[in-house]
């Protein structure tokens, strides 16, 4: 068990983890730090935390757990902000959608003590934002990706897995090549295709009215275009050169599809449409990537 859980970003994520941590008992107390002070003390009052933090670093005083949930822009500034009080022996976690970034800045601001960081990225949660959507139940059955550097101490590498698989988590680990270069393909494209469609919907003349046609295939498709823009902003900027080439690679099989129907030729079409039906029709999320 922790005795204190040091949250910095009081938000879905990260309030999310702090009601887990309790439900589990896993954590005596909780320190909660977000920059809207109106989100902190939304967390105090719904339990999410135990005690509102005036700052960063006076969320991690005491703390032999930490956990950044905070756009992974302003990840860096958070490192800063807090190094002063990071110890050998305090855990500290993110949940940030990219990896080899964030571990950059970790380097940066931390450097001898980056070995108690230990990057997270657990692949869950919801189209909303907001403390007001924690759910102690976010993470359970839920894949939690790893991505450890050679300066990762191994004892809190242990207590990473530890602490996830606790919370009802699968932990894999990979180098934050892989995983960037992964998630760029299985996340991050998806959310940039949806967001480009419903731009170029409801930039046309008519995109209101053909809106109102739309029906459960369109919705499930697009579902994941109502996410929080700057999240994505971030997410995008981050990773934009495995997500550039990601895309690139999307445009070369939306064309191939192109030129085949403008051809007409339906037995080259149906091949293409099979294979891609097959691929996803073998997929599931027991897989060992997804979102």
């Amino acid at each position: 068990m922790f005795e204190q859980l040091g949250l910095i970003g009081c938000g879905l994520m990260g309030g999310s983890f702090a009601l887990a941590l309790k439900k589990a008992g896993l954590v005596k107390r909780v320190v909660g730090y977000s920059k809207s002070p109106s989100t902190t003390e939304r967390a105090r009052l719904m339990g999410v935390i135990d005690i509102e933090a005036p700052s960063a670093l006076l969320a991690v005083s005491g703390a032999d757990i930490v956990l950044i949930a905070v756009p992974v822009a302003a990840t860096e500034a958070t490192f800063k902000a807090i190094k002063h009080l990071v110890t050998p022996n305090v855990l500290i976690m993110d949940v940030g959608s990219t990896k080899r970034d964030v571990i950059d800045a970790a380097r940066r601001a931390l450097r001898e003590h980056v070995g108690t960081f230990v990057p997270a990225h657990p692949i869950a949660g919801k189209e909303v934002s907001g403390v007001e959507h924690a759910d102690a139940e976010l993470y359970v059955g839920r894949q939690v990706i790893l991505t450890p550097i050679e300066r990762t101490q191994t004892v809190q590498l242990q207590k990473a897995v530890d602490v996830w698989t606790a919370l009802g988590c699968r932990v894999l680990k990979m180098s934050p090549e892989q995983h960037d270069a992964a998630f760029a393909a299985v996340s991050h494209l998806p959310h940039l295709i949806a967001f480009a469609l419903m731009n170029g919907i409801s930039g046309q003349p008519q995109g209101k009215d053909y809106l109102t046609l739309a029906g459960p295939g369109f919705r499930d498709f697009t579902r994941i275009a109502a996410s929080d823009p700057k999240v994505w902003r971030d997410i995008f900027v981050s990773n934009r050169e495995e997500l550039l080439e990601q895309s690139k690679i999307f445009q070369r099989n939306l064309q191939a599809l192109e030129l085949i129907i403008s051809s007409g030729n339906t037995e080259a079409l149906e091949g293409l449409l099979e294979q891609a039906s097959n691929t996803r029709g073998n997929w599931s999320m027991t897989s060992k990537l997804n979102r």
